[in-house]
């Protein structure tokens, strides 16, 4: 993945990555800010302790098929700016590796002139990334390195 760091782009519109670390929750929101947008979502999905059927989840382990993540969230963001053509910035970052309870596992963030699209296209990235991006978890509860797997 050609944005392994967390840095936004120095130019563009767009903010790809798949990242090691923490994700850069609150810069992305303040990089998809521009004048002439006045609307802007941001979605940070966090590891929670639980999931249907499993409690005391105490981490998240994410792997995905990296050669293939870019051209996914490529093909998302640009499929929504072609249902939204007003987006302003668009932001799609995904971690991979450990990931803590409470810790941001993939963050969306959009800006757009009006409320209405923002919140549509946002919901529809978080909606569409998860759906088909190659990107697994593992929900590892207590000290199980065994984990359990989850779409």
């Amino acid at each position: 993945m050609s944005d392994m760091t967390g840095e936004h782009p120095d130019s563009g519109e767009t903010w790809l990555g798949l990242l090691r670390g923490p994700l850069p929750v609150e810069h992305a929101g303040q990089w998809v800010v521009r004048p002439d947008c006045g609307a802007v979502v941001l979605f940070s999905g966090t590891a929670r302790d639980h999931s249907p059927g499993v409690e005391g989840v105490t981490r998240l382990d994410y792997e995905a098929y990296e050669e293939h993540v870019e051209a996914s969230l490529a093909t998302i963001e640009a499929e929504a700016r072609a249902k939204w053509p007003v987006l302003g910035r668009v932001v799609l970052l995904h971690r991979v590796g450990e990931v803590a309870v409470g810790e941001s596992s993939v963050v969306v963030a959009v800006s757009a002139p009006h409320r209405q699209e923002a919140f549509e296209a946002a919901r529809w990235c978080i909606d569409t990334l998860k759906d088909t991006a190659p990107i697994w978890k593992r929900e590892v509860v207590g000290d199980d390195a065994a984990g359990v797997a989850s779409p």
